[in-house]
């Protein structure tokens, strides 16, 4: 076959494009029939590499389940990841269809290309090339794909906890994390946390003429906009009472670390098109990103919206809020604090309605455990050169409960380049990334089987 990259052929390459063309968005119902044919397709396709697969129907959507052969006195590593991904909006600023995969300069465009179908399709081609070669693999090996990462894995804690033995492991390995440059090799040791809060603000019953009733009506949009603006200080500083409590400092060792990283702040503002890096006082954008909490406004609306002019006073407006945590932040207790601080500033007129939204944990690694070393020894082997130790700013809710219930720690070996536009149009993956995945895959099964 044609080899396209290293040691990627056309039949890894069709297989990718078919797992891509899945319209799997887990978050709108008009998808749920993309959603289970998705699943199946990985059935299929695990079940072919020797797999003893199972997918299993939840609350929401399904839960895809292999076992691998199984043996005594072999290390268990459990793989996860996800077949679900974001919503294609906005459609226009596409330069393909998010759903035709397209090859381009090397990489693939397309939702799910990088988030996280071109990862977790790298594992199982790794795992199908070592059968392949070994005719067994040195680990026994499990794979849980999930189909509600992208928004919050609300099913998936209960499913753990009902599944507890047949998921027993000892360790984890998720790649939907990133590397800090293309070719660069990259450990993510910890996690941001998550919490979402929807607030719907009312006024009038009805919207009203703003001549007519401007000045004398409130107008519950620009209270909106007084909350959204309320949230940080002049130094970004975010104003919630206790939002910082439980905070730890940065230890000297991660600064070091990232000072030595090729000139991220360069490549954060080439990557966002922003003119400035802005943010927290006192801190450095990487040490923004990835060990400090932050709140952000992730959309507001009320009113008109169409072309042109229409005098109205708005009778209701919407904020989603989204807060980062970072250890030891506990999002239940951030969400009552950020209730208790918007109520406070409600005037008389309008009234505030408050529906919190999924969450998850932060989650810290000590990167000198014996399988996080195996780790970087198989990160190293697969792209060569020094291993680049950071944290991530994103967040994967499930892997701290992987710990509570497992208790299993997580390695987290991203595939995802800063430019990748996951969560945005034209979102792309590298078919080096692809090989580079599928090569790591062996390396990082060798050596877990030698470590642990």
């Amino acid at each position: 076959m044609t080899q396209l990259h290293d040691s990627l052929t056309d039949a890894q390459l069709t297989a990718y494009f078919e797992f891509l063309r899945f319209a799997s968005v887990s978050t709108d119902s008009q998808y749920l029939p993309h959603m289970a044919a998705c699943a199946e397709w990985l059935r299929g396709r695990l079940a072919g590499a020797g797999f003893d697969v199972t997918v299993h129907a939840t609350p929401g959507h399904p839960v895809v389940l292999a076992h691998g052969p199984k043996k005594p006195g072999r290390p268990t590593v459990l793989i996860y990841g996800h077949y679900d991904v974001q919503p294609v909006d906005p459609i226009a600023l596409w330069t393909h269809p998010p759903f035709e995969p397209f090859l381009k300069d090397g990489k693939v465009f397309a939702r799910g290309a990088t988030d996280n179908k071109g990862q977790i399709l790298a594992h199982i081609m790794g795992s199908e090339t070592v059968l392949a070669s070994h005719g067994d693999l040195p680990v026994n090996l499990i794979y849980l794909i999930e189909g509600e990462e992208e928004i919050g894995s609300p099913n998936l804690a209960a499913f753990l906890e009902t599944h507890r033995e047949e998921l027993a492991c000892d360790i984890v390995a998720v790649s939907d994390t990133g590397m800090v440059a293309a070719g660069i090799p990259t450990f993510t040791y910890g996690l941001r946390g998550i919490a979402a809060l929807e607030l719907d603000l009312t006024g009038p019953d009805v919207d009203l003429h703003s001549g007519v009733y401007g000045g004398a009506v409130l107008n519950p949009l620009t209270v909106a906009a007084r909350l959204v603006g309320s949230l940080h200080d002049e130094n970004w500083h975010v104003r919630i009472p206790g939002f910082y409590d439980g905070v730890p400092p940065i230890a000297e060792w991660e600064r070091v670390c990232w000072a030595r990283l090729p000139n991220p702040e360069a490549s954060m503002l080439e990557v966002t098109g922003t003119s400035q890096l802005a943010g927290e006082a006192g801190f450095s954008a990487l040490e923004r990103v990835w060990a400090r909490p932050t709140a952000e406004c992730n959309g507001i609306r009320g009113g008109y919206q169409g072309e042109g002019t229409k005098t109205v006073l708005p009778s209701k407006a919407h904020v989603k809020l989204t807060f980062r945590l970072v250890p030891d932040q506990n999002p239940e207790r951030i969400l009552r604090s950020a209730m208790d601080f918007f109520e406070a500033q409600i005037p008389d007129g309008v009234t505030l309605r408050m529906t919190p939204g999924h969450t998850g944990m932060p989650y810290l690694l000590d990167p000198e455990l014996p399988a996080a070393q195996a780790a970087k020894r198989a990160l190293a082997s697969a792209f060569g050169g020094e291993v680049a130790m950071i944290r991530e700013g994103g967040s994967i809710p499930i892997v701290q409960t992987f710990k509570d219930v497992l208790r299993a720690e997580t390695l987290l070996l991203g595939l995802a380049l800063p430019d990748c536009r996951a969560h945005a149009p034209d979102e792309n993956f590298p078919l080096a990334n692809l090989a580079g995945g599928i090569r790591l895959h062996g390396h990082l099964l060798a050596e877990l089987a030698a470590a642990l």
